[in-house]
């Protein structure tokens, strides 16, 4: 497509993430390009129009289906003029699309009233990013303003008219916040007679020269009317008016009729049907394609006049002036479409959900200039007996591919020529500020430096982590847990100082881009992003990850839990998104895959984190049993990492608690706590028995109805092996040489329990720590130990950043407590 606007315009669509306003002369090419970006573009993107017509056109949907919008006023603050009367509720899929949204494309701009752009801005910010004009989500408005304007009713000014200035899109709030790019498209492809562009020109500028409206009033002809056979369409303000031509016409015609009834299946309104869906025709009709040719002859075009010469029941013979051969019509299908995510490859995928097939015509002795739009004429009459709207007079005329084939009805001057002095405002205003290459290269450089920017913010953090804080303080005697120190630390630690380094990144990146053209390509600049990445990594998961997971709480208000998970859900939510990204992004960054891993990182389907989905409690014994409680907690990870689960998923935080609390030694004792149930209990509970009776009997714990015949655990029906023996078979597949991995596969138990079986035998001297873990490791652990202040295992394992399991470390302290001994 060589042309330079059009050129610019794909450059600022594909490489930065400037919102458009693309615009242009009737005939410029703006469905084309339209079309282009829409196949061509790497970007997620969706097609919307204020019509069912302009939408079925753009091969899009309409607005007001897809944003769920009300037909009437949408007042700046969301709500509308029937409160009761209109609730947007989005399903998952839906909501999905919108936060994975790279681009939005607005087909006819023009009619989008403002307060409608300002709806769409209010659902984007809702569902993607709240503090950014239309959620952070760029937007491609096509359209001319000289041709049909926003549908505004008297009594719907009276209410919008406090906000706004005028009722067209550039009004709105959000356009104004947008700081769009204009860019106007002045190739004209429908007409090449320098003479006409001219008139249309100084018609669409509301300046009609003397010589000009001389000009064209030489194409007065009141009294014209068109022999059967010269293809002339009459364009007209009103659809009685094309209809009573047509059906007049139609009548002077001798004959027998044909009727042809569409066939019509799933959702397709009627008020998008794109002819009648019953359409009556007569050999002699003089008729309009409404569509492209499907075969690859192309044989017509939507707008193409001809005559019918011959009719059965299933198609059409059209002979069209100039055409060597008839044209047989058969049927077309419009489709009705919307849009989903694809469950594989997780693109935004259109889907047809209705059709309508017809004969792809239409009487057309007479069309209305609206639905006029679009199409071109090479013979057309223009009837302005009734007064021409704003811009009608431009669309009117330029529908003629000549002058020559144009016959007026009525004069054309200047005093009949209707444009908003407004919109001649805004279009001069536009014309004064076009984007240059310049621009373009600016803008490409602040886009790439705008999406490194979004992966090392961190500000997302900080409104459901200062909630957190603000809920537990208001109500700190109704809450118990561990709450504090780690949202603390998530705080200060993990996003007030990184957000002081993703300041001072951002600004070094400025100044490293400063002197580069592409700085995406540049190999400094290339390594100092990967180099950030590892850095953000590694302090996402210290100070936010790590903190989140050791955060527990309980409550018996109602309204304080719903607080807690509600903000909880958000941390973990944006830290999920925050980790999927800077892992998908630590080998290479470039903002294509950038787009790709960001788009994943918000269709992740795996659960929220038990942080969010269920009470947390700090058990109140803690000092007590906090070394029954770790040990649970990391068979509980060991388990959720086999299967592949979230940890909440093996068994509660609350049922860890009551684990602590009441050390159930049988399955019939692990039914009746909180939360197990037979599922679990028979896929989890050997493991979990054994680790709680492993302590009872490290620690002399005689729990309430505990039988010490119970330890020695005989075999029960499921077939299960008595417990030493089992320690038995662990320690002979590891002096066969097996390792714990190994040993943990072939018997199907988890590794912390493989670990358990052999550190048993320490202390017997059969085996020796070094021989289980390696002579470096017990080296290391030990000088830990003795370097390390600490109060429990639990809290050693933090002091030495998780370097080491808790079974490790038990290991090593219960050897140097021996030697001590």
């Amino acid at each position: 497509m060589q042309n330079p606007q059009l050129d610019l315009a794909w450059n600022f669509i594909e490489k930065t993430d400037r919102n458009i306003f693309l615009t242009g002369k009737a005939g410029t090419g703006k469905t084309t390009f339209l079309h282009r970006v829409k196949t061509e573009s790497l970007k997620r993107l969706i097609v919307v129009a204020p019509t069912g017509v302009a939408a079925i056109n753009a091969k899009g949907v309409t607005i007001h289906s897809f944003f769920q919008m009300p037909f009437g006023p949408i007042l700046p603050d969301g709500s509308t003029r029937d409160k009761n009367a209109f609730q947007r509720k989005f399903n998952k899929q839906k909501i999905d699309i919108i936060r994975s949204l790279d681009l939005l494309i607005i087909d006819e701009i023009s009619m989008v009233r403002s307060d409608l752009l300002d709806g769409i801005d209010q659902v984007l910010r809702k569902y993607k990013n709240r503090n950014k004009v239309f959620g952070g989500c760029q937007v491609l408005m096509i359209g001319d303003l000289q041709q049909l304007s926003p549908v505004v009713k008297p009594q719907e000014w009276n209410m919008l008219s406090s906000f706004y200035k005028t009722p067209f899109f550039f009004s709105s709030q959000s356009f104004l916040n947008a700081n769009p790019i204009n860019i106007e498209l002045k190739h004209i492809y429908r007409q090449d007679n320098q003479e006409f562009i001219e008139i249309l020109n100084e018609i669409r500028h509301d300046k009609l020269s003397p010589k000009s409206e001389e000009l064209l009033n030489k194409r007065f002809q009141p009294d014209f009317s068109p022999s059967i056979d010269e293809g002339y369409i009459t364009l007209t303000t009103h659809n009685y008016r094309a209809d009573t031509i047509n059906n007049k016409e139609l009548a002077k015609i001798k004959g027998k009729s044909e009727s042809y009834r569409a066939s019509v299946t799933g959702k397709f309104s009627e008020h998008s049907y794109p002819t009648e869906e019953k359409l009556k025709l007569k050999i002699g009709s003089q008729v309009m394609f409404i569509k492209n040719d499907s075969d690859p002859a192309k044989r017509y075009f939507n707008g193409k006049i001809g005559k019918i010469v011959d009719l059965d029941s299933k198609r059409v013979t059209v002979r069209c002036t100039g055409d060597e051969e008839d044209i047989i019509t058969n049927v077309e299908t419009w489709e009705n479409v919307n849009y989903t995510i694809n469950k594989e490859t997780k693109k935004i995928t259109e889907n047809l959900i209705g059709s309508f097939t017809q004969i792809p015509l239409r009487l057309a002795w007479a069309i209305t200039i609206h639905k006029s739009q679009g199409l071109t004429f090479e013979k057309a009459i223009i009837d302005a007996e009734a007064s021409f709207a704003h811009g009608q007079t431009y669309v009117a005329l330029s529908r003629c591919k000549t002058l020559e084939g144009m016959i007026l009805k009525t004069k054309i001057t200047s005093s009949s020529i209707i444009n908003d002095h407004r919109v001649a405002s805004f279009n001069k205003n536009m014309e004064e500020n076009e984007p240059d290459i310049s621009i373009l290269g600016e803008s490409e450089k602040t886009y790439f430096l705008n999406l490194v920017d979004e992966l090392f913010n961190y500000q997302s953090f900080m409104y459901p982590v200062n909630r957190v804080i603000d809920v537990y303080y208001k109500n700190k005697s109704s809450i118990e847990g561990n709450v504090l120190e780690p949202i603390t630390k998530i705080k200060e630690k993990g996003i007030e100082n990184i957000l002081g380094v993703s300041l001072s990144f951002k600004k070094q990146l400025a100044i490293l881009s400063s002197t580069v053209s592409n700085p995406e390509e540049d190999e400094k600049i290339k390594e100092r992003i990967t180099k950030g990445i590892a850095y953000f990594l590694a302090h996402t998961i210290e100070n936010i990850r790590k903190p989140i997971d050791e955060l527990t709480f309980s409550t018996d208000n109602k309204s304080i839990k719903k607080d807690f998970e509600t903000y909880l859900g958000q941390i973990e939510e944006v830290l999920k998104m925050k980790l999927f990204c800077l892992n998908g992004l630590k080998d290479e960054f470039s903002i294509l895959k950038y787009l790709e891993v960001r788009a994943k990182a918000i269709l992740q389907k795996t659960p929220i984190s038990s942080s969010t989905k269920k009470v947390k409690k700090e058990y109140t014994q803690s000092s007590e049993h906090q070394e029954l409680f770790e040990m649970l907690r990391e068979l509980r990870k060991v388990l959720a990492d086999q299967d592949d689960l979230e940890v909440y998923q093996i068994f509660t935080q609350k049922s860890l608690f009551e684990m602590c609390a009441t050390f159930p030694i049988t399955q019939k004792e692990l039914k009746a706590v909180n939360g197990m149930g037979k599922v679990r209990v028979e896929k989890y509970g050997e493991e979990i028995i054994e680790v709680i009776k492993e302590y009872c009997a490290q620690n002399e714990i005689n729990p309430n109805d505990f039988q010490p015949e119970l330890l020695e655990v005989k075999k029960n029906k499921t077939g299960k092996k008595p417990v030493g023996s089992s320690k038995k078979e662990s320690l002979e597949l590891f002096k066969s040489g097996k390792t714990i991995e190994e040993i943990s596969k072939e018997r199907g138990l988890v590794s912390g329990t493989i670990f358990t079986h052999l550190s048993s035998f320490v202390p017997t001297g059969e085996l020796t720590a070094e021989d289980i873990i390696g002579e470096e490791k017990v080296k290391e652990i030990s000088e830990s130990i003795k370097e390390t202040k600490f109060e429990n295992i639990a809290d050693l394992m933090r002091k030495t950043n998780n370097k080491y399991t808790f079974n490790e470390l038990r290991l090593i302290m219960s050897i140097i407590l021996t030697k001590e001994d």
